[in-house]
């Protein structure tokens, strides 16, 4: 395939676009120099990719992921198959010691190649590939830092584990607020637990699904939290006695609900569903972003999973992600990517698994939150083409059926009807058939006509599906633990021989001042409890300043250790409960108790601590909001740095995508006129020199589409353009010769180059200086702290609390967050 020069980063290192490849020539199986160049903006549309195996599929849908992650856009990728992992295959130094632990032994020796040879050799291609589309390390680099790149695997510890349960959890008052769209996610949830039981469940005339779905709905409007175990027993024994008109008996008798509760006890008690439970709970904020608000891409491999499984995830997963969309504000430009390779069974066309409606939710509602949905798959006729016609791109590759082609050709008629637009079949059906490797078809309703493209190479290295030793060489060292809760279920106990050194089976006497309490054991309770002794007070704040516009009082649970040198102020070393802990007012059987200081012995000691919490909060606890002035926007109550650093970097987008809206207005005048100025002296050539006006005619045109496309990088743009103008322009005045209105047509041509140039450069000038002005990392954020009165401080409830050990103190004070910590 002939190749022209490649293209400099300057050419497609443009404001909100991603480089996906080079406009490609069928009949002459060349790749042009016309970059496709595609908008950022236009992904909230959705967009579907198509082909068989071998067509190129992954390479552009992983080199549209890169792009997205160098923009800044965080994506979440479901991955059945396992080959978007190849995204963590990145190697900055392109060396062959890079490429060594991840290369096929197996291919090396097909070869007649050691593995250090094919390694190199690997090594050298992808140099050599990269470099003929412009790329090179240094954009591979950039890649690496633009953001963070994961592996998930639920259900398994080979990669970052996550955790289902919340998937039980009351979803945002949004949501419960909204009749239908909560009956959707109840219908959803209870479909994907369903199938993880292999019922086939008919929402209508299901007992099962009815039964389940009430428990869900009741709870959850209540605001009652459920896992797996509650929803066990609350199938046992329901909140409610009647279900539509029928008594609960009636409907679904108690012997038949405790089969159903049987098997969900298998579910749970299996050794297999043990991966569900460990991890971090499944979040979609943090699957978006890092903690300090950098991107992130989370790649969530699920090839490990049964079918049912799968269907559970992906089905849990969709759930969340519309909920965290809804608490979004609104927004025209791209916030995230949700990517799934494969989409085979979970769209059909007829039947409707559990994953399918929340999908169909986001294809309709997602673009108004710039949640931009990207499908991929090789089989067209599983796919449910109407639902699919809320995709504004396709990008179709080479097809193996006529049937797959037949399909396709009706989901595009769909989308052309529903934008208005005319669709030549005919044209349509030819191009398809002509397409190669890594050459594709976009048909995007943002554009005039369609477009054929070769794709770029792709910088991560696309070695294929990853195995679980793979995906665990990936993520060692970045598995992370859950918070631990606030109750003792997870904190240490002290050891037999810990509790008889350390502490006295005497339990010390306290003054009524003290108001003893101790922290809650979960069954079953260790034989042996060693407590130590703490602090635990409630206080209500009032913060308020107006100019901020903060005005909410907050309750603090602050905790205390008591040494034994305790003073008149021991809040110092307090830390803020992110939940208030359950408490109870009796030891466990058998415990033994550490000393108390002697200060906590004396009941006039708790009135001191609790005037010293008050100066303590008045001083040390203010409330701290993040504000950036250039952006004019301030964080909320309750908002961390890091969050309100994501929505920084959306507003700077926004800013972004509107100014480049605006220079793209403002130019595309300039360049209307100038491209009148070429027509005028083409209007001068006598109707004898037909051919030479139809040469002229395309100058000008090409002249016209440089600036636009080359510096704002909109759609397709060449790099050549400009020099073919002058070309044009030279051959016409060489045809010309003797004639004077040839000879004034070159005149007004070169006047035309050369305010073309003058314009480039004017441009190119706002374009860089938009660029740096709209860098998010380039904007400060300062602080501003809000101190409450003391007179808008009350302290609570003081107590002495018992803790199963330190290291129950240890996890209370680790997990929770607070003004001024």
């Amino acid at each position: 395939m002939a190749r022209t020069t490649a293209p400099q980063p300057a050419d497609f290192e443009k404001l909100g676009v991603f480089y996906l490849g080079r406009s490609h020539d069928l009949e002459t199986d060349k790749t042009l120099p016309e970059l496709l160049l595609y908008d950022a903006k236009d992904l909230t549309t959705h967009a579907l990719c198509v082909g068989m195996t071998g067509s190129g599929k992954t390479g552009l849908c992983v080199g549209l992921l890169e792009e997205a992650a160098i923009d800044g856009v965080p994506a979440i990728a479901i991955d059945p198959k396992g080959d978007l992992g190849n995204l963590l295959l990145s190697f900055p130094n392109l060396a062959a010691s890079e490429f060594m632990p991840w290369v096929d032994p197996a291919e090396a020796a097909r070869k007649g190649l050691t593995v250090d040879a094919y390694a190199e050799a690997t090594a050298r291609k992808w140099t050599e590939g990269l470099a003929t589309w412009g790329q090179d390390a240094g954009r591979i680099a950039r890649l690496k830092a633009a953001a963070e790149f994961a592996i998930y695997t639920p259900g398994s510890s080979a990669g970052l584990p996550l955790s289902v349960l919340r998937s039980f959890d009351p979803p945002a008052a949004e949501l419960i607020d909204d009749a239908d769209a909560l009956r959707e996610r109840v219908s959803s949830t209870v479909s994907g637990v369903l199938a993880l039981l292999d019922i086939d469940a008919d929402p209508v005339q299901s007992r099962e699904h009815i039964l389940l779905s009430t428990i869900l709905l009741h709870e959850w409007q209540q605001g009652r939290p459920l896992d797996l175990a509650g929803l066990i027993r609350a199938v046992q024994t329901p909140p409610f006695d009647r279900v539509g008109v029928l008594d609960l008996e009636s409907f679904y008798p108690s012997k038949d609900r405790a089969g159903l509760a049987r098997r969900l006890n298998s579910l749970l008690a299996s050794p297999g569903f043990a991966g569900w439970l460990e991890g971090p709970p499944l979040d979609v904020q943090r699957l978006l972003w890092t903690d300090a608000g950098k991107p992130r891409v989370s790649v969530l491999s699920i090839a490990h999973l049964s079918e049912p499984e799968r269907m559970f995830f992906v089905t849990v997963l969709l759930n969340e992600i519309i909920a965290w969309m809804r608490r979004q504000s609104g927004t025209g430009s791209l916030r995230a990517i949700l990517y799934m390779d494969e989409i085979f069974g979970f769209f059909p066309p007829t039947a409707n698994p559990p994953a399918k409606g929340p999908m169909l939710t986001l294809l309709k509602q997602a673009r108004a939150y710039g949640v931009g949905v990207v499908l991929a798959t090789q089989n067209p006729v599983d796919l449910d083409y109407k639902g699919l016609s809320n995709c504004g791109t396709w990008f179709l590759g080479r097809l193996q059926t006529e049937r797959d082609k037949a399909r396709v050709m009706e989901g595009l008629e769909g989308v052309a009807a529903s934008e208005g637009q005319g669709f030549d079949r005919q044209r349509m059906e030819q191009t398809l058939a002509a397409l190669g490797s890594r050459v594709f078809l976009m048909n995007n309703v943002h554009d005039d006509e369609p477009v054929v493209f070769h794709t770029r190479w792709a910088m991560s290295y696309l070695r294929g599906p990853l195995t679980r030793t793979q995906i665990q060489k990936l993520m060692e060292g970045r598995r992370t633990i859950a918070a631990a809760p606030a109750s003792a279920s997870r904190a240490t106990t002290a050891p037999a021989a810990e509790a008889s050194a350390a502490g006295s089976a005497e339990r010390p006497i306290l003054p009524a001042e003290a108001s003893e309490v101790f922290l809650a054991l979960d069954e079953p309770v260790p034989e042996t409890v060693l407590y130590q002794p703490a602090l635990l007070a409630s206080v209500d704040v009032h913060y308020a300043n107006a100019r901020a516009g903060v005005d909410t009082w907050q309750t603090l649970q602050l905790l205390a250790p008591l040494e034994e040198d305790a003073g008149a102020d021991p809040w110092d070393d307090s830390g803020i409960l992110g939940e208030p802990p359950r408490l109870t007012e009796s030891p466990a059987a058998g415990a033994a108790f550490a000393a108390v200081p002697p200060r906590a012995a004396n009941g006039k000691s708790y009135g001191t601590w609790g005037k010293a919490l008050k100066t303590h909060v008045y001083q040390d606890r203010s409330l701290t909001l993040y504000r950036c002035r250039e952006l004019k926007l301030t964080s909320e109550v309750g908002e961390t740095e890091g969050e309100f650093r994501v929505r920084l970097r959306e507003a700077a987008h926004e800013r972004r995508d509107q100014e480049v809206e605006k220079l793209r207005k403002k130019y595309g005048s300039k360049l209307a006129r100038l491209e009148k100025q070429a027509e005028r002296a083409e209007t001068r050539l006598g109707r004898e020199q037909a051919q030479l006006q139809h040469q002229t005619m395309q100058t000008a045109i090409s002249v016209g589409a440089t600036v636009l496309g080359a510096l704002l990088g909109r759609k397709r743009m060449s790099v050549g353009t400009v020099g073919r103008a002058t070309t044009a322009a030279r051959g016409a005045s060489r045809r010309a010769r003797e004639k004077e209105d040839v000879a004034r047509a070159k005149r007004q041509l070169k006047q035309a180059h050369q305010d073309m140039a003058a314009l480039e450069e004017e441009l190119s000038a706002e374009v860089a200086a938009l660029g740096a002005a709209t860098d998010p990392d380039a904007y400060e954020i300062d602080t501003m702290p809000i101190r409450a009165r003391k007179s808008d401080i009350t302290v609570g409830k003081l107590s002495l609390v018992w803790l199963p050990s330190t290291a129950a103190l240890d996890a209370l004070m680790a997990g929770g967050e607070g003004p001024g910590s």
